[in-house]
């Protein structure tokens, strides 16, 4: 840190990662329309984060996703703007989706400092692209919609929830079904619709509701000390329960350990989803499909990993480096890749339990059952003579693994890129460093 604040500058990370990787697709060619091009805007301005993952799609996919994140969106401003009187929230959210069947709509309700109201200000350029959707598209939206709205609806009139929070570990997943498990059912048939991977990735509905708890859990757990700030809570009761009697003691010092162990408790929980989100990134085929799904679920290990057993949870926010989200992007390209991210991050949450935990035990069988469905991918550490077990999971990888293998020089280039040009950014900010303090001697 010193040695950044005295060359008087950062690691431009975003733009090194720009450097060394070839996107896939681009979002310009002649068919790109006005409007079209407004919605790729909304898209930066809403999430800087999701927005270079879905320019980057396959041009099937990338107009539709677009255009699913930006409805979403719209109907997230609307349930989490509180100057809106409820009544009109509730109908707006019961009935948004019948707003995807006009040819013209917006809405400019939102208070004036709500950070996404552009979105639905500017409703009709989503509404002109929508419609140019195909119909089997624009089918799985609505539906998802519909379904997401009357959630949000539910919850906002559900006196003994918006008292008491979440109670139990069913209420959790029910409430993170609605909020992330809709939005995996309906990447998934769009996915699925696109040809980009077997029928199968939809017929198993554990393996794409996983994909969004996984995401979802990770970020209330991290989200701690910034939803009781906000007046708000997520974590569930019959877990916080077993720590404390009040969910804010945690934030006491003298409760510290307790809310360590409630911390690593919803880890537990959260790693029940891993296998399932293995197995999915195995499913898909299509390369920018692939990216677009194993870069959140990385970016969630590596999180998890990260508010293990972390104090800073309760006190503060706390977020993985730029470098370790740079690197995460480039080594995800391959399920190989995304393996070995796992697996990391894995032995670095084993590395900081302590016997003395509650769930030391459990932790332990979790995380053992996860490194053994891994090994079980690919069984790749035989001995000479012992043919590989051909599990359901080995043969998926084993067809995934075609695709990977065509990746790998591209992989290696970019991986090398980056640390080549990470190497000479170091050298000069340690050459700065080297002057300043002969200055400063």
């Amino acid at each position: 840190r010193s040695l950044l604040k005295c060359s008087g500058g950062r690691v431009p990370f975003a733009k090194l990662l720009k450097f060394c990787r070839t996107p896939l697709f681009s979002i310009y060619d002649q068919s790109t329309s006005p409007y079209l091009l407004h919605c790729f805007e909304l898209l930066n301005l809403t999430s800087r984060s999701f927005a270079a993952v879905i320019r980057e799609l396959h041009p099937e996919l990338r107009n539709c996703v677009t255009l699913f994140y930006l409805i979403l969106r719209a109907l997230d401003t609307i349930e989490d703007d509180m100057s809106i009187e409820h009544d009109l929230k509730i109908d707006l959210l019961r009935h948004f989706h019948e707003k995807l069947l006009l040819t013209k709509w917006s809405f400019d309700g939102n208070a004036p400092d709500v950070k996404d109201r552009a979105v639905l200000t500017d409703f009709e350029s989503i509404l002109i692209e929508f419609h140019k959707l195909k119909p089997e598209y624009q089918e799985v939206i609505k539906e998802i919609t519909e379904k997401m709205g009357n959630g949000m609806a539910d919850y906002i009139l559900d006196e003994n929830y918006n008292l008491n929070g979440l109670q139990t570990v069913h209420d959790y997943d029910v409430y993170c079904h609605y909020v992330a498990g809709l939005v995996g059912d309906g990447l998934t048939r769009l996915i699925v619709i696109a040809k980009f991977a077997n029928e199968s990735l939809y017929s198993n509905e554990q393996l794409y509701e996983s994909m969004g708890l996984f995401l979802q859990k990770t970020n209330i757990i991290r989200d701690y000390n910034e939803d009781l700030v906000d007046g708000r809570s997520f974590w569930p009761k019959e877990i916080w329960s077993q720590y404390a009697p009040q969910l804010k003691d945690f934030m006491k010092p003298e409760n510290e350990q307790l809310g360590l162990d409630c911390i690593n408790h919803l880890v537990l929980n959260a790693l029940s989803h891993v296998i399932d989100v293995l197995t999915y990134l195995a499913g898909i085929h299509e390369q920018s499909t692939f990216q677009f799904c194993a870069i959140p679920q990385v970016m969630a290990i590596a999180t998890l990993a990260l508010v293990f057993n972390n104090r800073e949870v309760l006190h503060g926010n706390v977020k993985i480096r730029k470098g370790t989200t740079c690197y995460l992007i480039l080594k995800s390209r391959t399920l190989r890749g995304c393996v070995e991210i796992f697996d990391y991050y894995l032995r670095d949450i084993k590395s900081k339990l302590a016997v003395q935990d509650p769930n030391f035990l459990k932790l332990n069988i979790q995380i053992s059952k996860i490194e053994q469905f891994m090994e079980e991918m690919y069984q790749d550490k035989l001995p000479p003579n012992v043919k590989p077990n051909e599990t359901p999971i080995f043969l998926k990888v084993k067809e995934r693994s075609r695709y990977d293998d065509e990746l790998v020089p591209t992989q290696q280039e970019e991986e090398y890129k980056f640390n080549m040009v990470l190497s000479i950014i170091l050298s000069v900010l340690l050459g700065f460093y080297y002057i300043y303090t002969l200055h400063r001697a």
